[in-house]
């Protein structure tokens, strides 16, 4: 049966991404369904890009244990699959008497879930760090470990690993049923039928309704809207350190960050959505501004270059959902923050599900655990002029506000998961994620899907399917 494998993941957002990498260790015929026309296109793609250190979950939840299992994974996946990430550290700043007590609750509970070198700071202490900080605030939690990542690069540098070792990517195909058929799952698309007898369940937003399908109901999903600003790099270093406010019941607040791009990022609020509703709000954005005010009053907000919003995967779960929901039918359902954080350690946790259930695993003799890939910008001048020399294409500037080549986007034409789109080159070369925001590489790079990989003008995407850039006929009926 050529549709059996031992494994289908379901969704290729981080967790699925993650799952899919640890499954590509063993001599495994696994495969990942993922219904969007590229990976990350979920919450994985708009978020804080944070890797949090693991004081905010409650001790004794999965959150907490895969939270600092999975920070402490990022850093070597990260530095072995090229993936921009950095250490920067956090801080949790508090503006009431009130608020340094709930920062002493939090070393406490950091402590207990293992977080390393935590500190309680005075206020004077806190602004020497951070100049910028507000002259009212009278404490802050300092967490060392704490960092920032390329959300969606972390998520397709894992995925393109588990390709490269073997594991099947199946886009454009979406999930419509679920069914038992003897000893294995029948998992039915809009293409095709996939038999397994495990199923990891890593669908983001949509994890609890394909929960559903292979079992009773058990949870309710209850999806949260966050609104961010995305401020020029001209604020980038408005802060060094990632800023939180004390967490409340909507979660951890509105923070302050640096990007590893080198712009600064602002928000989320958090509101409850139907669905997968992303739409920026003028209520959400004025709430995200005057909260961010409050811990660093001089942000330019007239240096915002982009405004987005993402969904998290919450529940009425308070912990994250891991757990074999039927046999052999993994859940990794309402991961939610700090699901980018916990992401390698939550797929490393499913496969040890699946070995509970069963599961027969052997090590791959030769696992391919590496990743590399040309950022012209970050060259010296003279590796620049040998690359140019060796290829020419690399002499082209594309993307004038990233420094992107025209060698670099036509590497990843060539790479284990191609872009299908506009949008899916920015997430793997930095094309359109300066100032103009792709108005002078975009028509560039659809000209390159025309010459290089052999689209019709009309079948270019800005992203999604149905998100074409052009209609109509030119002379060449192209």
């Amino acid at each position: 049966m050529d549709n059996k494998y031992d494994v289908l993941v379901i969704g290729c957002g981080v967790i699925g991404a993650a799952t899919a990498f640890e499954l590509s260790k063993y001599d495994l015929k696994a495969a990942v369904i993922e219904r969007g026309n590229d990976v990350s296109l979920g919450t994985t793609k708009a978020n804080s890009a944070i890797i949090h250190a693991g004081y905010d979950p409650e001790s004794g939840t999965l959150m907490a244990k895969l939270n600092v299992r999975g920070s402490e994974m990022a850093a070597d996946i990260c530095e072995k699959l090229d993936v921009p990430y950095r250490r920067n550290g956090a801080m949790v700043v508090a503006f009431t008497d009130d608020e340094v007590q709930t920062l002493k609750g939090l070393y406490t509970r950091g402590t207990v879930n293992g977080v390393k070198g935590l500190r309680v700071l005075t206020g004077e202490e806190a602004k020497e760090r951070e100049p910028g900080l507000s002259s009212e605030v009278k404490g802050a939690l300092y967490a060392p470990t704490s960092a920032i990542v390329s959300p969606w690069e972390y998520c397709l540098a894992m995925a393109e690993t588990a390709v490269i070792n073997g594991t099947e990517l199946m886009l454009n195909t979406e999930v419509t049923a679920i069914e038992r058929e003897g000893d294995l799952w029948k998992v039915i698309t809009n293409k095709d039928e996939y038999f397994a007898p495990y199923v990891v369940n890593a669908a983001g937003v949509d994890a609890i309704s394909v929960h559903n399908m292979a079992a009773p109901q058990k949870y309710v999903s209850k999806p949260r809207r966050g609104e961010y600003f995305l401020l020029d790099k001209a604020e980038g270093s408005r802060t060094d350190h990632t800023i939180f406010q004390c967490p409340n019941e909507d979660g951890k607040g509105v923070l302050v960050t640096p990007t590893v791009h080198g712009n600064l990022l602002v928000g989320p609020n958090s509101e409850n959505v139907e669905w997968d509703d992303t739409a920026n709000t003028t209520a959400g954005l004025n709430f995200v501004r005057e909260k961010a005010k409050k811990s660093i009053p001089g942000i330019m907000f007239n240096k915002s270059i982009r405004n987005f919003a993402g969904v998290r995967a919450t529940t009425d779960c308070k912990d994250f959902i891991i757990e074999e929901a039927a046999p052999g039918f993994i859940d990794c359902a309402g991961i939610c923050s700090p699901g980018l954080s916990a992401a390698p350690a939550i797929g490393e946790y499913a496969v040890e599900l699946l070995e509970m259930s069963g599961l027969k695993t052997v090590q791959k003799e030769n696992f391919v655990y590496e990743r590399k890939r040309i950022r012209f910008n970050e060259l010296s001048d003279e590796e620049k002029a040998e690359l140019v020399k060796e290829d020419p294409s690399y002499g082209r500037v594309i993307c004038r506000c990233e420094t992107v080549t025209e060698g670099e986007i036509l590497e990843c034409f060539r790479r284990p998961i191609p872009p299908v789109s506009i949008d899916g080159v920015k997430r793997r070369v930095g094309t359109g994620m300066g100032r103009c925001q792709g108005g002078f590489c975009g028509p560039r790079i659809s000209e390159l899907f025309v010459e290089d990989k052999g689209y019709k003008v009309t079948e270019v995407l800005q992203d999604r399917a149905g998100s074409e850039m052009f209609v109509g006929k030119t002379k060449e009926g192209r």
